[in-house]
């Protein structure tokens, strides 16, 4: 089974940034699509960014113009989010996602914690 490893969550004032990698344990094939999705405390998990082996995107509306979701070049089982601009609103754990031949899996999450 793939694994996925996270990093780069954070605490960060109001109108900073921050950029979360998601590292898939496997180079033998490339996941369909990766994605960050995030859950608030109280709340459902929500999607924030997917983007497909072709390069398709979709954000969340509430993220869009401020984060960016990209995949490395060389090694695309491995994503980023770039996240601008961010709000005591984005504050949650942030959960990478893959998909690969139907199945998905998850990440372990990284705390984001956004400061007014």
């Amino acid at each position: 089974q793939v694994q996925l490893v996270e990093s780069g969550g954070g605490l960060v004032q109001a109108g900073g940034s921050l950029r979360l990698s998601c590292a898939a344990s496997t180079r033998i094939f490339t996941v369909d699509t990766m994605g960050w999705y995030r859950q608030a405390p109280g709340k459902q998990r929500e999607l924030v960014a997917t983007m497909t082996s072709g390069g398709m995107t979709d954000y969340a509306d509430s993220v869009k113009g401020r984060f960016t979701i990209s995949r490395d070049n060389t090694n695309k089982n491995t994503a980023y989010l770039q996240m601008n601009s961010l709000k005591p609103d984005d504050t949650a754990v942030y959960y990478c996602n893959a998909v690969y031949w139907g199945v998905g899996t998850w990440g372990q999450g990284t705390q984001v914690t956004v400061s007014s």
